[in-house]
């Protein structure tokens, strides 16, 4: 909050207050409070309905006199209430939020000597701020703020004209800000922000409030107001928050006709509005000698930072984030001695690291906080620890390369350090000299070698990430921490193939992530009784191999599991309900998974139990997962049939359940999964005619996989509705039927791009490795089946193939231009080929084989130079094959069993027979009339002359013989001396 920078309101408030304050204990000795007083505020106490943390517990209680109740202050010389500060707040340490909920009780109208009231941070049942408060006549401070107050401000709040301090920000109300604010004009404190709901039509009432020194208008629109000239009569403003209020960026247009500079505004946010380059707030330089906070960060202003804001010799600190800068830093900023906080985050600035360190030399004694995250800063990690303040570091996501320095020399106060997601090589220094260090992220590097044992040292560190590295925690047997971490995240570094032993001397920890680190072992006994707060575990890729125990009592807040690709036996265990994600996939688990039930509820993302040894049926207890994302039962033997209640979930974006031993037909009530995108039932024994609905209700599917079961009927027109298909997979069915004419309106299949490569399903956890799932789908390529992934968004395929279609191929799918892939073989269809097929560019793989279609070849077939595989064989085509450099790569099997069918690679058709070749002369054999007697006279003599005018020279004179054989020494030589040079430059650079 802005106001924790003015001091200014602290001072005010204990000056207003002091007679009821460090006087208090003896008044309250010598006066009791009112009777009257003491009734009502036990009044207001019986419309609170809850007060989980005893917040009024000591309100009539024991104690009779209310003047020693929480929250309450009395004068120390009438006792009448003076203060009632009953304020929430969110104690970080517990992570508890204190408050009160309930009704405002009018009774508060018997504290009419009230000077002081602070109902923020509450929740009162979203209701309008009491309209009885305004009659408070003596009221000097009022904060409302955070407490869910909706509907208008009512008009009686501007009675009270000896308010001081008014906070109404971050509450529900709409309308218009009412000008009779202007009433107000004791006001030094006025706090509007953050109701997203009001309006403002002019701000002229502002020039009624002189002695104003603190204005927060942040989430209120004031594009169409000209407040310029209303905050210029300001001239005690100190304080102005006009964050995200769409501000345009020609603001400083009037700024001549203001005396604005007269201002001493030492704190200015404007960040997250208009401002699209420097003269739009040029304005802002006026006040370089009295800013001491500036916060610009969210504008899209572009080009290099402008010197200017090195001249702002007072500033303490500068947000510059997200404004598309770009550059190096300005020289000018080694000015900025007493700068304490420095933030450029998301900006495209291109500067090394040590020359950003040189430049802010000055500020070694001030600097608290540098945030360069992501840019493009690039260099090496120097000695930070001469800037003797600095508390937070952070140059994640940037293009740091080389390797740490060997050590780090003085002490340092560092608690939080993000060199993520760079090019960070060679080993891990000894950190010690950040003994204060809780924070510490290095993933996504190139970092190698041991961890050395002396980061156990760091007793105060919490979060240690070094995940995605080339690091090995190979500690002794006896290394023990200092440290209790919240945040474990080692994936990918190397701590087996033993369970690492270390970890029990941690018993804090919420997230455990050592995925893929090499670990071959059975997960000891001591593991599940360690930390009871774990909310997120992650083992997966690695050997384990462990029963799991009963887990739905060890930890009961456990949110995340992933312990996919290991060795894991045994039967599903049960599991805590609040569960939002488990993966079980690629393991050994068998037997029934009944017990899922449990967890089957609202708070369920993902399911994700594929490539097991599960069987039975699948439980139809999935009524309460409306939140479920994922289900992937892939790979298993499941049995009997598809489960109605799946149709409860209407947020399921993937159902996989290919390869099982499903039966029966597609339930109706999948109808409702409207926000299906993979759909994937292939290799299973599912029956009955394909739904019409699926085209009708499926509108987003993108891949929809039913090979290999027992459909039957034909296709309906409904499916040329699913727009959004990119795989469309009815093969080794038994769909009988014509293809449908409209298959030329699926629009994803005609645009010739793709969105993106894969098709991601976030997990919204931003700390865990796998933090989002890829789907895959069995596809036909190029004549062999394969599970895709990583690709599966760029293909584009429709399989038909080994089905009972009949009719002709419909001639429109040549529209399809974004087709990758085409299968229509082993049918009935009949007719000709595509005959526009020249305007399926991308078309790489067609086969149309075990057919009886008929007709000439296409022409246009050999202009598809994507076109890699080819199968047109077993078919009644006829005519020549055309010719093409990329036909030509064709052998013969792709077009046999078309009996009617010539030219290469087959045999030649009977017109191109008699023109090929000539005639055979007498004795069978095609005369060569070019290898005649001169030619080979020819051969003999140029080879003679050739030889002899360039050895002839040398035999016969010794001078020429000595310079070339010399020219040849020197030649020798100088390749000799080039590659030894060359391999001692390399065994210097691996050395080093």
């Amino acid at each position: 909050m802005l106001f924790e920078n003015l001091p200014l309101f602290v001072a005010f408030t204990c000056l207003l207050f002091s007679s009821g304050g460090a006087r208090d204990n003896i008044a309250t000795k010598l006066i009791r409070c009112k009777d009257n007083e003491r009734q009502a505020l036990l009044d207001f106490k019986k419309e609170i309905v809850e007060d989980e943390f005893g917040l009024l517990s000591s309100w009539g209680s024991q104690e009779e006199d209310c003047c020693k109740w929480r929250g309450i202050r009395c004068s120390n010389t009438t006792a009448h209430v003076i203060l009632l500060d009953l304020h929430g707040w969110y104690d970080s340490a517990t992570q508890n939020t204190f408050y009160l909920s309930g009704k405002v009780s009018p009774s508060l109208l018997e504290l009419n000597r009230l000077k002081y009231l602070d109902l923020s941070y509450n929740y009162f049942q979203p209701s309008q701020i009491p309209e009885f408060i305004g009659s408070l006549s003596k009221l000097q401070y009022l904060n409302l703020s955070d407490s869910y107050f909706v509907g208008r401000v009512p008009h009686q709040l501007w009675n009270l004209t000896n308010l001081k301090y008014l906070d109404l920000s971050n509450n529900l109300f709409v309308g218009r800000v009412p000008h009779q604010l202007g009433n107000l004009t004791s006001l030094r404190f006025l706090n509007l922000g953050r109701n997203y709901n009001l309006t403002v039509k002019n701000l002229e009432w502002l020039s009624d409030l002189r002695l104003l020194r603190h204005l927060d208008l942040n989430w209120i629109d004031l594009q169409r107001v000209d407040l310029l000239q209303s905050i210029a009569r300001l001239s005690f403003l100190s304080s102005l928050d006009l964050s995200v209020c769409n501000l345009p960026g020609i603001i400083s247009h009037s700024l001549h006709l203001t005396n604005f500079s007269s201002i001493p505004l030492s704190i200015i946010h404007l960040s997250s509005n208009s401002f699209t380059n420097s003269s739009s707030y040029n304005w802002l330089f006026n006040f370089s000698s009295s800013l001491v906070d500036v916060d610009m960060s969210g504008n899209p202003l572009g080009g290099s930072i402008p010197d200017a804001f090195g001249n702002m010799m007072s500033l303490e600190s500068l947000r510059l984030s997200n404004c598309a800068f770009e550059g190096e830093i300005p020289k000018s900023f080694k000015n900025l001695s007493r700068i304490r906080s420095l933030v450029l985050h998301s900006n495209n600035l291109t500067v090394q690291l040590p020359e950003i360190l040189q430049t802010l030399l000055a500020s070694n004694n001030s600097l608290e906080i540098l945030d360069l995250t992501e840019n493009k800063v690039s260099g090496s990690i120097s000695d930070f620890t001469s800037f003797s303040s600095l508390r937070q570091l952070m140059v994640g996501r940037n293009k740091l390369n080389g390797s740490f320095p060997k050590c780090f020399g003085q002490s340092s106060p560092l608690e939080y350090l993000d060199l993520s997601e760079n090019e960070l090589n060679g080993s891990l220094p000894d950190l010690t000299s950040f003994p204060l260090l809780r924070y510490l992220y290095l993933t996504n590097n190139k970092i190698q070698g041991r961890l050395p044992e002396s980061i156990g040292e760091l007793s105060n560190l919490k979060i240690l990430d070094l995940s995605f590295n080339l690091l090995s925690l190979e500690f002794s047997s006896d290394w023990t921490p200092r440290f209790q971490l919240d945040y474990i995240l080692l994936a990918n570094c190397k701590l087996g193939p033993h369970f690492p032993e270390w970890l029990q001397s941690q018993s804090n920890f919420s997230i455990l992530d050592i995925s893929g680190a090499g670990i071959s072992d059975t997960i000891p006994h001591w593991f599940w009784d360690l930390s009871p707060g774990l909310l997120h575990l992650n083992f997966s890729n690695n050997q384990i191999h462990s029963m799991l125990p009963n887990l739905s009592l060890k930890f009961v807040n456990l949110e995340q599991i992933d312990l996919s690709s290991n060795r894991f036996n045994g039967p599903i265990p049960l599991f805590p309900r609040n569960l939002s994600l488990l993966n079980l996939s690629k393991n050994m688990f068998s037997g029934s998974i009944i017990s899922l039930c449990t967890i089957v509820t609202e708070y369920l993302n993902f399911l994700i139990f594929s490539d097991n040894l599960l069987l039975g049926e699948v439980p139809d207890c999935w009524i309460n997962a409306n939140n479920l994302q994922v289900l992937d039962l892939a790979n298993n033997n499941f049995s009997w049939k598809i489960p109605a209640s799946f149709g409860f979930l209407n947020q399921l974006i993937l159902l996989n359940l290919r390869n099982n031993s499903l039966i029966g037909e597609l339930p109706s009530s999948l109808k409702n999964c409207s926000s299906l995108k993979v759909i994937d039932t292939s290799e299973n024994k599912l029956s009955g005619q394909l739904p019409a609905w699926i085209g009708t209700n499926l509108t987003l599917l993108a891949v929809l996989s039913f090979r290999r079961n027992d459909f039957h009927g034909s296709i309906p027109p409904s499916m040329c509705l699913l727009n959004r298909i990119q795989v469309f997979d009815l093969s080794r069915n038994k769909i009988s039927g014509n293809i449908p004419q409209c298959f030329n309106k699926l629009h994803s299949l005609i645009q010739t791009e793709s969105s993106s490569t894969t098709m991601f399903i976030p997990i919204s956890m931003y700390y865990f490795s796998n933090n989002g799932y890829m789907p895959s789908a069995l596809v036909q390529w190029k004549g062999n089946v394969f599970e895709y992934k990583s690709i599966l968004g760029l293909l584009k395929c429709i399989d038909l193939s080994s089905n009972k279609l009949v009719g002709q191929i419909p001639q429109n799918l040549a529209s399809l231009e974004g087709l990758i892939s085409l299968n229509l073989s082993r049918n009935n269809l009949i007719g000709p080929a595509i005959q526009k097929i020249s305007q399926m560019k991308k078309l790489e793989i067609l086969d149309l084989s075990r057919n009886q279609l008929s007709g000439a070849i296409p022409i246009g077939l050999g202009s598809l130079n994507s076109l890699s595989v080819l199968d047109l064989s077993s078919n009644n085509f006829s005519g020549k094959i055309p010719r093409s450099t990329q036909l030509d790569t064709f052998n013969a099997s792709v077009y046999a069993g078309n009996d009617k069918l010539c030219g290469l690679p087959l045999p030649l058709c009977p017109e191109d027979e008699s023109t090929s070749f000539p005639p055979p002369n007498d004795h069978g054999k095609a005369k060569d009339t070019f290898v005649t007697t001169g030619f080979y006279v020819s051969v003999v003599l140029g080879f003679a002359i050739g030889f002899w005018g360039f050895i002839g020279p040398l035999v016969l004179r010794s001078s020429w013989r000595y310079i070339y054989f010399k020219i040849l020494d020197q030649i020798q030589d100088w390749i000799y001396v080039t590659i030894a040079a060359n391999t001692a430059r390399v065994q210097r650079k691996f050395r080093g």
